[in-house]
């Protein structure tokens, strides 16, 4: 169950031909992301996942026509909260609570640390905590498309601002953090499809100390 040969399939996805993906392969997709482990268990993050082709249109100009927008089969827009608010880590705990049939306020010692802690960040720093978590998410999400050989490309290229407004992110209490359009590949007009991946070699990335 070795993850090493989808890592070594996936590469970042230039071109892409509009296949669609089946619903059960972005169902897995998304679930991955949803299981992936963050801190303190909040997930303070939502995704949304764009198939409307005009508005796939309108978000392409605020990733600087990068064709994978419109030319994929659907585009995952993770979005961090845009600060830790109590009520939000309340409902958490709640919840956590509740699935594990644990008496109401089981959890509150642990809770108040947790809340105290990233409450007393500034609110900047509370956006930069969240999106981190974020990226967990969105590294689940990379393994398990190529896992169901599903072509991938994450993206920071965009305007999250303009793209916050688009989708009324800001209404939620959420800002944009990374895109991520998923479909297939069109090899014959991707400069990179038959490339060799390059990544450091162990020598040169890790340190064994005993």
């Amino acid at each position: 169950m070795s993850i090493i040969p989808a890592l070594q399939w996936r590469y970042a996805t230039k071109k892409m031909n509009g296949e669609k993906v089946s619903q059960d392969k972005v169902n897995s997709i998304l679930e991955a992301a949803r299981l992936a482990p963050t801190s303190s268990g909040l997930q303070p993050f939502e995704i949304i996942v764009v198939t409307n082709s005009v508005l796939k249109e309108k978000i392409k100009p605020l990733a600087f026509n990068q064709s994978q927008i419109t030319d994929c089969s659907h585009l995952i827009v993770f979005a961090a909260w845009s600060y830790y608010d109590i009520n939000r880590m309340n409902h958490y705990f709640d919840f956590y609570e509740k699935e594990r049939d644990l008496p109401k306020g089981f959890s509150d010692n642990y809770k108040n640390g947790v809340i105290k802690q990233l409450t007393s960040l500034s609110l900047e720093r509370q956006f930069e905590h969240a999106s981190r978590q974020v990226y967990i998410a969105l590294g689940m999400a990379l393994t398990e498309a190529g896992a169901l050989e599903v072509d991938s490309i994450p993206m920071e290229g965009f305007i999250n601002h303009e793209l916050d407004k688009l989708l009324t992110l800001e209404e939620k209490g959420l800002k944009s953090v990374v895109i991520l359009p998923i479909g297939y590949r069109d090899a014959e007009n991707d400069w990179q499809a038959e490339l060799k991946k390059v990544r450091k070699t162990n020598r040169d990335m890790i340190t064994f100390i005993e």
